[in-house]
């Protein structure tokens, strides 16, 4: 069964039509221990027909450890959302409910290197001078 309704694949359709570069979505999942593994790989076969800049690699970190070293992924289910040398943006947890839309407006941004803040924003960041690990929690919506 579906998860996305007609109405909603045409609206995220849309949506990801602001692409420019291709993303590729890194899926880091495993069988074993992980009950929201199979739904987020669900989420994702939906997505990535809507658009053909975007692809989905599934990569078990019990057996690519140097894959999951690389991107730092400690638990699963995790995405990675890279477009050329950007990566940085993460995702634990299946992205369902609000955290869909964010997933959304991640692949977007990544797509077309735009962070979307302004210029005094981005002055204000320019003066961190140390490395800021940004994480945002959620709960299931």
């Amino acid at each position: 069964m579906a998860i996305l309704s007609d109405s909603d694949r045409n609206h995220v359709r849309d949506l990801l039509s602001r692409m420019v570069e291709p993303v590729r979505l890194l899926f880091f999942s495993q069988t074993l221990n992980c009950e929201t593994c199979v739904p987020t790989r669900q989420i994702l076969d939906e997505l990535v027909p809507l658009n053909d800049k975007l692809t989905v690699e599934e990569i078990n970190p019990q057996i690519d450890r140097d894959k999951a070293a690389e991107f730092g992924v400690d638990r699963v289910p995790a995405i990675i959302v890279a477009s050329g040398d950007r990566s940085r943006i993460r995702f634990y947890g299946a992205p369902s409910g609000y955290e869909f839309m964010s997933l959304l407006d991640a692949i977007v941004l990544q797509s077309t290197g735009d962070s979307g803040l302004t210029q005094a924003s981005r002055a204000l960041l320019a003066a961190v001078q140390e490395p800021v690990d940004v994480r945002v929690f959620v709960t299931p919506t």
